[in-house]
């Protein structure tokens, strides 16, 4: 992931994130594809105001938890066959943004046992909510 701290919208946030987050699931556009499940490493990044993530009492209620970037993950890929790992970070991306606390987001998918001469294939999106 790249670190996208540099912005001027992100200078006053604190990074989250959910690394290498290996899931099992039914992705890709091929006949061969359909009929099983393949591996995909997912990993987000989350940026939140740093006025809304510095904890005062040491309160898990005072930040953004964790469960939220993993339970969402979970759920989207629970929602059945995949065809192209773009659709899957943009819908990532999408429900990332929408938690009120959450300034931008980076999401990025890797399917690692495509071709047996690289790491592995993938995509990766960055948003940044309007200034308000």
């Amino acid at each position: 992931m790249h670190s996208f701290l540099n912005h001027p919208q992100l200078a006053n946030c604190r990074r989250l994130f959910l690394s290498d987050y290996e899931v099992w699931i039914n992705i890709g556009v091929h006949d061969f594809e359909k009929k099983g499940e393949q591996r995909v490493i997912i990993n987000v990044d989350l940026y939140v105001p740093l006025a809304e993530s510095t904890p005062q009492a040491d309160k898990l209620d005072e930040v953004l938890d964790y469960d939220f970037i993993r339970r969402t993950v979970m759920g989207r890929v629970a929602q059945g066959h995949i065809h192209l790992q773009e659709t899957l970070v943009d819908d990532l991306l999408a429900l990332m943004l929408a938690h009120p606390q959450v300034r931008a987001a980076c999401v990025s998918t890797s399917k690692p046992d495509v071709y047996p001469d690289c790491a592995a294939v993938g995509v990766e999106v960055f948003g940044l909510k309007e200034a308000t």
